[in-house]
């Protein structure tokens, strides 16, 4: 089986390298290394996510599964420090690399741990999951990911998701309206969609 930045272990020669990026008007330092995702730069579906996110008026915890090194889950707990942020991903490298980018930045307020998916999220108090989804994992892993955020969130807590409009956003929209309450797309940008749904 190839290697993807979704493996518990890449096999690539680890090759860290540090850069700068500001998020939310914080200036954050990011340490990255080959065998995760996007590496050089914060990607541009994460960056119309972390800008365009707002929090519902749900008490509660946040979620940011699938959360790489760290660009996601670090700057929203940054913006929210009252709220914990609850950072999952199968990726060992990706987990020690957001667990060393919250020290570096002075992130307190997050619990960074190993997750395939949602099936292990420590917390019961979920106010909100965010998520740009692997979506080389394919579309059966991808839309367990959002039945596990369903049965997970709280009462009026929300699913925030970046997607391409080629990679499957339509289809998305669809499979989340056949459980949530309320489905929204909160903007399009360059193909990519933000999509908000409702418990």
């Amino acid at each position: 089986m190839p290697d993807h930045y979704y493996s518990k272990n890449p096999g690539v020669e680890s090759k860290p390298r540090r850069w700068n990026f500001n998020l939310r008007g914080f200036s954050f330092i990011f340490e990255t290394d080959a065998g995760v995702f996007s590496k050089s730069e914060v990607d541009f579906g994460s960056r119309v996510l972390i800008d365009r996110f707002e929090l519902p008026n749900v008490e509660g915890d946040i979620l940011d599964v699938g959360c790489g090194y760290g660009p996601i889950g670090l700057s929203i707990a940054k913006s929210y420090p009252e709220r914990i942020v609850h950072m999952m991903d199968v990726n060992d490298r990706a987990m020690n690399l957001a667990r060393k980018n919250a020290e570096l930045n002075g992130v307190q307020n997050v619990r960074i741990y190993e997750s395939d998916a949602l099936s292990v999220a420590q917390t019961e108090d979920v106010a909100c999951v965010l998520t740009n989804p692997p979506i080389r994992a394919g579309k059966q892993t991808i839309f367990r990911f959002y039945d596990q955020a369903y049965e997970l969130l709280k009462e009026d807590g929300e699913l925030w998701i970046v997607i391409q409009k080629k990679q499957g956003a339509p289809s998305t929209v669809d499979h989340l309206g056949l459980k949530f309450k309320e489905v929204t797309v909160v903007d399009k940008e360059k193909g990519y969609w933000i999509i908000k749904a409702v418990k």
